[in-house]
C-alpha cells in the first residue's frame, strides 16, 4: 500500500512537468512566428501567467507588457523629462510625447479587449496603431526646430515598436 501514494505522486508530478514542457514548446512555437522571437520568448517565459495561457492568451500577455511599457514611458517623459527641460517648446513637445505614449498604452488595453472578444481584425489595428504612436513623438520633434530628439525616448520607441511587433506576429498566428 505504501508504493501506491508515491506512484499518485509520481504521475501527478509527471503530468506536471509534461503541461509545462508543453507550454514551452507553445511559448516556443508561437515565438518563432514573430521578428523579435528572444524578447517574446523571455518576456513570455517571465510571465506567471503563461504556462497555463493559449496562443491567444500570449497575445494578451504580450499586449500587456506593451501596455505597461508605454505606461512607463509616459510616466517617465512627463516626470522626468519634463521637469528638467526650461525651454517652454521643448516642454510642449515632451507633453506631447507623453500623450502618444499615454494613447499607445489605450490602443494596447483595447487589443486585450479585443482579444477577449475574439475580433482579432480590431486587436491587429489597436496593435498597430500602438506601435506607430512613439513614430508621431519622433516626428513631432523632427518638425519642432532646433529641438533633438531625446536618446532615452529613442530607446523607449524601439522597445515598443519590438513589443508591438511581437503582439502582430502572434496575431498573424491567431488569424491562420
Amino acid at each position: 500500500m505504501a508504493s501506491s501514494p508515491i506512484f499518485l505522486l509520481l504521475l501527478i508530478l509527471s503530468s506536471t512537468l509534461l503541461s509545462v514542457k508543453s507550454n514551452t514548446t507553445t511559448i516556443e512555437s508561437t515565438c518563432k512566428t514573430t521578428n523579435y522571437y528572444d524578447l517574446c520568448v523571455s518576456a513570455l517565459k517571465s510571465d506567471p501567467r503563461s504556462p497555463t495561457a493559449d496562443t491567444k492568451g500570449l497575445a494578451a500577455i504580450m499586449a500587456s507588457v506593451g501596455m505597461t511599457n508605454a505606461t512607463a514611458t509616459a510616466s517617465y517623459i512627463a516626470k522626468n523629462l519634463t521637469a528638467t527641460a526650461n525651454n517652454t517648446a521643448l516642454k510642449k513637445v515632451l507633453k506631447d510625447c507623453s500623450d502618444k505614449y499615454t494613447l499607445a498604452a489605450d490602443s494596447l488595453r483595447l487589443t486585450i479587449q479585443d482579444l477577449d472578444d475574439e475580433a482579432y481584425d480590431y486587436a491587429y489595428m489597436h496593435v498597430l496603431a500602438a506601435q506607430d504612436y512613439p513614430n508621431v513623438c519622433r516626428n513631432i520633434f523632427r518638425r519642432a526646430k532646433g529641438l533633438v530628439y531625446p536618446a532615452e525616448i529613442s530607446r523607449c520607441e524601439v522597445s515598443l515598436r519590438s513589443i508591438c511587433g511581437v503582439v502582430s506576429g502572434i496575431l498573424d498566428r491567431l488569424a491562420e
